[in-house]
């Protein structure tokens, strides 16, 4: 039985005195680690390589790290971390409205650092079990979470965040329950993200976009008052072609 594939991350961050001593610790614990001084520079890295996951300065020269963290979780649905300096909630906030998946502020922990990668890749392959090839139907939509991939009633893929596919994960595992605020943070983002109350509104917004008729008025993705969200909808598990 061959040994799993080693954890790819890619570190992208202009200051090189915190930038290089991260990138070798980082390998000391057994990643695979690229390295970027820019926004530019790692997208160049992108045509080539797929990281499993980023950590991503905030304050860069030219494109900033939210802007960067955009094409990351909507168009490659890479999971994200972002490094920043700033401790204003503010930019907390900003980011997992975005779709990062967690923040450390400088200076940090290394150790710390690397059990959030940990759990952040914990959370990222959340139910999906490499023995399994079952997808969740739901009015037409199909979410195969072994390949993380979102299937649309006519049959094409529909491109969702890391964050999005795990929340719609969290959905259809409990459809026709109500999901609290709390709880869905729990199962999306974890950590200290329940100060963050508006992320999750915002993630089911962009979710209902992608998956509503009518996004305005949802069907699916229900807003139970006082409560939080329901999947008004019933699930089937089916095998995976």
């Amino acid at each position: 039985m061959s040994d799993p594939a080693p954890t790819r991350l890619l570190v992208v961050d202009d200051e090189a005195a915190l930038r290089e001593p991260l990138a070798d610790y980082l390998s000391r614990q057994g990643f695979v680690v690229s390295q970027a001084a820019s926004a530019a520079q790692a997208r160049t890295l992108l045509r080539d390589e797929t990281p499993d996951l980023v950590l991503l300065d905030i304050m860069m020269p030219g494109e900033d790290g939210l802007s960067l963290c955009r094409h990351l979780v909507e168009a490659r649905a890479i999971p994200t971390i972002f490094l920043t300096a700033r401790g204003e909630a503010t930019d907390r906030i900003v980011g997992l409205e975005i779709g990062a998946d967690d923040y450390v502020v400088k200076p940090f922990e290394p150790r710390e650092l690397v059990a959030r990668i940990r759990s952040v890749l914990r959370r990222a392959g959340r139910g999906a079990h490499p023995t399994d090839n079952e997808l969740f139907e739901f009015e037409g939509w199909r979410l195969d979470p072994l390949k993380r991939r979102l299937i649309d009633p006519e049959g094409a893929v529909v491109a969702i965040s890391s964050v999005e596919f795990r929340l719609l994960l969290a959905f259809v595992e409990h459809p026709r329950q109500v999901l609290d605020r709390d709880r869905l943070l729990d199962m999306v983002q974890g950590r200290e993200a329940h100060l963050f109350d508006r992320a999750v509104d915002n993630q089911v917004s962009r979710l209902r976009r992608k998956i509503e008729v009518d996004s305005r008025n949802p069907q699916l993705i229900q807003t139970v008052w006082g409560g939080g969200y329901m999947l008004a909808a019933d699930v089937r598990r089916v095998a995976g072609g």
